[in-house]
């Protein structure tokens, strides 16, 4: 790790060491969510925010868990105030390394959610967490923590110790995992225990005055630090068929809510926007056939973008975000959805969730 400054971490215990209020939050996909441990009190980020109160008992703290499976730093960008940053956390752990691509593309919106979090009012203290595919050792972190030492920021790498005892023949992969990805109860309690490690260390430290880093310049492009998520509460398109989903959201896990349903062939929705980068997420759903859909920018009819709503794995319905334009020209742009077709009677309806601008 290159040099790394401790000066929010310090100062947010000292803050619990004099019983102040802290809010503890985290940010990610499903193992943030909790996938595969019996229960939540078993998840690592149950533990940390456990970890937090045994070791600061005079402070009173709050748990914020904005970790969504199958999702990536794109759309965290986008989300990070409605499902972190309004509630204010001092402590924050950030998880994407293993859904976001390991390249410059899913770097730069790494970063515009790492500049968001940094830039936040209440100032938190941010760690960066490294989970890895147990079978095969990939992530994202080269591309992360690149960034975590351009900002100075600390990160704990499941892949540097946890997989690496793995390797040596400490544990078996089924010991931590059932499928190669998702701790059980004991992976999850072994990646909290690599986390509380690092934070002993801060806290024997943490009376030590520190100067908290000079913030920088973007490293990358950083079109995605003003990413933001367009639903039926921010947006107007004009609906010649569909139809906005009227079903109230319940919490930010109720995902497929606040959006936009297709359900004959010819229905078209169309927005029209200002932004350089934008993005399309909708439902590719298990519940097969689904309706597919065409987008044309632009009025470019010659360069349709296909949206499939079938998904070919089988752990559920995803929450699919596809790029349409990446560092293009900011001025108004039309995007045109029109639903193919299909046999309606039987197939799933085409849902559109959100346009992610930037």
């Amino acid at each position: 790790m290159g040099q790394i400054n401790l000066a929010r971490m310090k100062r947010c215990m000292r803050r619990a060491d004099k019983g102040e209020d802290l809010t503890i939050g985290f940010i990610g996909g499903s193992i943030t969510q909790g996938s595969l441990a019996s229960n939540q009190e078993n998840t690592y980020a149950r533990r940390i925010y456990a970890w937090w109160e045994q070791t600061f008992p005079k402070a009173h703290f709050h748990y914020v868990n904005g970790g969504i499976g199958g999702t990536t730093s794109h759309f965290g960008a986008a989300r990070a105030v409605s499902d972190l940053l309004m509630y204010q956390p001092d402590f924050v752990i950030v998880d994407f390394s293993v859904n976001d691509e390991a390249d410059e593309f899913f770097q730069e919106t790494y970063e515009g959610l790492l500049r968001k979090l940094l830039l936040w009012n209440s100032h938190p203290a941010v760690l960066l967490l490294n989970h890895v595919f147990y079978d095969t050792g990939k992530n994202a972190q080269d591309y992360h923590n690149a960034l975590g030492e351009w900002y100075q920021v600390p990160h704990v790498s499941i892949r540097d110790t946890l997989y690496q005892r793995m390797k040596q023949g400490m544990y078996t992969r089924e010991e931590l995992t059932p499928d190669g990805l998702h701790p059980n109860d004991k992976g999850h309690k072994l990646v909290a225990e690599e986390i509380t490690a690092f934070l002993e260390q801060v806290k024997a430290g943490m009376q030590e005055e520190e100067n908290e880093a000079v913030f920088p310049e973007p490293m990358t492009p950083n079109a995605y630090e003003s990413a933001r998520m367009l639903t039926i509460r921010e947006s107007a398109p004009i609906l010649e068929g569909f139809r906005a989903d009227a079903e109230e959201k319940a919490g930010h896990l109720d995902v497929f809510k606040n959006g936009w349903i297709g359900t004959r062939a010819g229905d078209r929705i169309t927005f029209e926007l200002e932004a350089s980068c934008i993005a399309v997420q909708y439902r590719k759903t298990i519940q097969k056939p689904a309706l597919r859909a065409k987008l044309v920018l632009d009025g470019e009819e010659e360069h349709p973008v296909l949206l499939d709503g079938n998904f070919d794995e089988d752990w559920g319905d995803c929450l699919y975000l596809e790029p349409v334009l990446h560092h293009g020209e900011r001025k108004k742009h039309t995007v045109e959805l029109t639903v193919l077709p299909g046999n309606e009677e039987q197939q799933t309806p085409f849902y559109l969730l959100s346009l992610i601008i930037a």
